[in-house]
């Protein structure tokens, strides 16, 4: 009777896991679905305590202190910092979570090594395998979260590319000859280790910021196998579904990011992206001069328009200002204009961070446009406003072979009758390059902390 309730108790966690990841796909249903798979994840947790037999023994799990204690823990720590992490921070939570969750895939490896000396060859695969890839996927979130809060710059070495190819033959070599019996030594285990945690460090430490989005996926991925393996090594149902549910929707995401970015998947393994390339553009070209709006200008043109497109983006996080630009949007609306969002699949820190933001300041889903549809009308839209954005919007991704995000795929905002770009001042954005849009002849900058230039231009507006 215990063993079916145990395994139902996985088969209504794994069912929820996928009823959520599919409630995730749009942001009216994205908090139900995540309680519902918490929902699940808990029944799962509470039944292998309670039901689970340990095999060849039969007996049930002990030290129910310990795990109590390690659970309220976990759930005091990450309550705390879920409520108190701010929308600007909640990229470098997403990394540092992410490389939590391979640290416990690489531990739970350790230990089944440790605690079985010879295992049979296809369990000792799957040990190997869950160890490399939660190794890779902790050491590389802990470079991400670094590099995401500006405490880890970044970094190349030279031939880093061949150090990484190095680093995976090594890595392939070592469990070939440990997993196929060459050798038993524990200093091979222990080797492989040592190198997943070089390369994930390795393979991070160069990527530039217009790309962050991509590693951040991509190790997401990475953790979900990692976890997958430790439900074979466990026999764990819903341990192993959780685990493939993560690392395929990760992969999937990867490549769609890889997609927008304009980058290939293979580059992104072997970290020979995004960062800056010999003899590369730096973006410090001799530019013409920008030209200033003022409020009252920028509040008579939008009113009297009749399309307005918002570009949001870091920007906008950092100043915590997506309440503020819904206002803005009501505003205009009030007044006839359609007022739509124009999101870059990378923009901000993370994918979907933008429209997870905007979801928070309850702006209607049907509102956000994906990059492809807002380029489709760009052509027809008056004004373009630019809150906080620059990468995604710099035209040298397309006209400046030099430059490092050549060939990156771009809101084409230079089609609209006019652009107005909020920014707090003329500095580059997250890649490091100047923007060649600020000093086009249909720019006009309005410079300001985002919130309060938000909030005054709301004023304006109900007066014009």
């Amino acid at each position: 009777m215990q063993q079916f309730l145990l395994l139902l108790s996985y088969l209504i966690g794994s069912i929820t896991f996928i009823i959520g990841l599919k409630m995730l796909s749009h942001p009216d249903k994205a908090r139900r679905g995540n309680l519902i798979a918490a929902a699940g994840m808990g029944i799962a947790i509470f039944a292998t305590i309670f039901l689970y037999r340990i095999p060849n023994t039969g007996a049930h799990l002990h030290n129910f202190g310990w795990i109590f204690i390690a659970l309220l823990i976990g759930t005091i720590t990450g309550t705390l910092t879920a409520r108190k992490v701010q929308m600007t921070k909640m990229p470098e939570m997403v990394s540092l979570f992410n490389g939590m969750g391979g640290a416990c895939a690489m531990l739970i490896s350790l230990i089944e090594y440790h605690d079985d000396a010879l295992p049979p060859a296809g369990k000792l695969t799957v040990i190997v395998l869950g160890m490399l890839i939660g190794t890779v996927s902790f050491a590389g979130s802990i470079i991400a979260w670094g590099k995401l809060n500006g405490k880890i710059n970044d970094h190349t070495i030279p031939a880093g590319q061949m150090v990484n190819f190095l680093l995976l033959g090594g890595m392939v070599v070592m469990a070939v000859m440990l997993i196929g019996g060459f050798s038993t030594s524990p200093y091979l285990f222990y080797g492989i280790l040592v190198l997943a945690a070089l390369y994930g460090i390795l393979f991070v430490m160069p990527i530039g910021g217009a790309d962050m989005p991509v590693v951040i996926s991509l190790l997401n991925s990475f953790t979900g196998v990692a976890a997958a393996f430790g439900g074979f090594l466990y026999n764990n149902p819903v341990m192993l579904t959780g685990g493939i549910l993560v690392g395929s929707a990760g992969t999937i995401l990867t490549i769609l990011m890889c997609k927008a970015m304009n980058r290939s998947l293979k580059n992104v393994l072997i970290g020979s992206f995004g960062g800056q390339k010999p003899g590369a553009s730096t973006g410090t070209k001799e530019q013409g001069n920008y030209k200033e709006i003022s409020l009252n200008d920028t509040a008579t043109i939008m009113a009297y328009a009749q399309k307005v497109m918002i570009i949001p983006g870091y920007g906008l996080a950092v100043a915590q200002a997506q309440h503020a630009c819904h206002e803005l949007e009501k505003v205009l609306e009030d007044k006839g204009v359609e007022v739509s969002y124009g999101i870059h699949p990378v923009a901000g820190r993370m994918p979907g961070h933008m429209n997870v933001l905007l979801a928070e300041a309850d702006v209607p889903y049907e509102k956000l446009l994906e990059m492809e549809d807002a380029n489709a009308q760009m052509g027809t839209t008056n004004v373009v406003m630019i809150i906080g954005a620059n990468d995604v919007v710099n035209p040298a991704a397309k006209e400046d072979p030099a430059s490092p995000i050549f060939g990156m795929p771009i809101l084409e905002v230079e089609k609209a009758g006019h652009v107005i770009v909020n920014k707090r001042s003329m500095k580059p954005g997250y890649a490091g390059i100047e923007n060649d849009l600020f000093f086009k002849p249909k720019t006009s900058m309005l410079f300001g902390d985002a919130k309060k230039v938000l909030q005054d231009l709301v004023t304006e507006l109900k007066q014009v």
